[in-house]
């Protein structure tokens, strides 16, 4: 059980500048408690370059303000409740809000995405595919986007989990307000960013790695090359998660994402026996093929306490660089390189890309 302080002070660490769910879950290891961490900041923010201050506790206690008035809890990622699938990957959040029944997160889950200017023929087929995974005991997890992922909810519901892109009391898009309350009222509703958050573009891949996080595989229905559906396909291939796809005719643009996905090796479904075939029983060694899972590297708390910052400046530039590799060249430990780049992070010259890969920010 956390006690008020320390849940308290999780938020205001997570919500300090630079700190993101890594150098969250690193601060943790390393100093034990949010406590611990939030004092440490201003020693490992000049360290790292600059003068720093952690975030206002007055602008905390007005968030949990926020999130009561919302008829919202929060969700720490060390707490029994959180979705065990969605704690596996390394960039899972680390507190969430949420509305709903929460168990609906640890029965199997399918997340099912697709485009927002979907065809009719897509959205039956979304519909369809929903209804049935639903009624062999599967909750859908999805965006809450038009097109696909409104087909999908309004088939399967109570069994879904929305995941919104905004603070858990923003409704977005505006068109599917009653939808997402519908989903706070009768299935589980997630939300990563602060109460009072409006979308931005920057808030919809981390959100589509909550989805593809907290199900064992990720069904694309239609997508065009580009989409935000792909990203989140790439998501569930990263993570070592079933990427399937339905197929398309090469004609319309919005099956071609689809079409590559399958080219480039997930699974092609045509039926939702062939979705609950897959992914039954999932252990973890999906059939699907597409894309490789990112490096991870995790420590005992004691490696984190014995650890001196690697020296590592002659290796970082603006170019991206995989951490395992800024290991091998500098013959630091784990620990030591990961102590550097935290304090990197936190002095806010750190960016930190897909595929476990960092470099220096201009």
């Amino acid at each position: 059980m956390l006690s008020q302080i320390e849940a308290f002070s999780r938020i205001r660490l997570l919500r300090s500048p630079n700190i993101g769910p890594v150098s969250y879950r690193q601060l943790l290891a390393s100093f034990g408690s949010a406590q611990a961490a939030l004092e440490a900041l201003p020693d490992l923010g000049k360290r790292g370059g600059r003068t720093y201050r952690a975030a206002p506790a007055e602008a905390i206690e007005r968030e949990v303000e926020a999130v009561r008035r919302a008829r919202a809890r929060y969700l720490f990622h060390d707490q029994p409740d959180y979705p065990s699938l969605l704690g596996q990957i390394d960039s899972a959040p680390p507190i969430l809000t949420w509305r709903g029944d929460l168990s609906l997160a640890e029965r199997p889950c399918v997340a099912m995405v697709g485009a927002r200017n979907a065809s009719a023929a897509a959205v039956k087929l979304g519909r369809e595919f929903a209804g049935a995974l639903a009624s062999e005991g599967f909750t859908i997890v999805s965006g809450l986007a038009h097109g696909i992922d409104g087909a999908a909810y309004l088939s399967a519901l109570p069994a879904t989990v929305g995941v919104i892109a905004s603070g858990i009391d923003i409704a977005y898009p505006p068109q599917h307000a009653d939808l997402q309350e519908r989903i706070a009222r009768e299935g589980l509703l997630v939300a990563e960013q602060p109460p009072g958050t409006e979308p931005k573009g920057s808030h919809f891949p981390s959100r589509n790695r909550i989805i593809a996080g907290m199900a064992a595989g990720t069904l694309v229905v239609e997508a065009a090359p580009k989409s935000g559906s792909l990203i989140t396909a790439r998501l569930a291939g990263e993570a070592g998660r079933e990427v399937m796809a339905i197929p398309g005719s090469p004609l319309d643009a919005r099956s071609q994402g689809c079409n590559q996905l399958i080219r480039e090796g997930a699974v092609l479904v045509q039926s939702p026996e062939e979705v609950i075939e897959l992914l039954s029983g999932f252990d973890g060694a999906p059939r699907s093929s597409f894309r490789v899972k990112s490096p991870s590297f995790h420590f005992e708390p004691e490696e984190w306490a014995e650890a001196e910052p690697a020296d590592i400046g002659s290796l970082l530039t603006t170019a991206p660089v995989a951490v395992d590799e800024l290991i091998r060249q500098s013959g630091e430990s784990a620990a030591s390189v990961q102590m550097a780049l935290l304090e990197l992070d936190i002095g806010g010259r750190l960016g930190r890309h897909a595929g476990g890969r960092v470099s220096l920010v201009e």
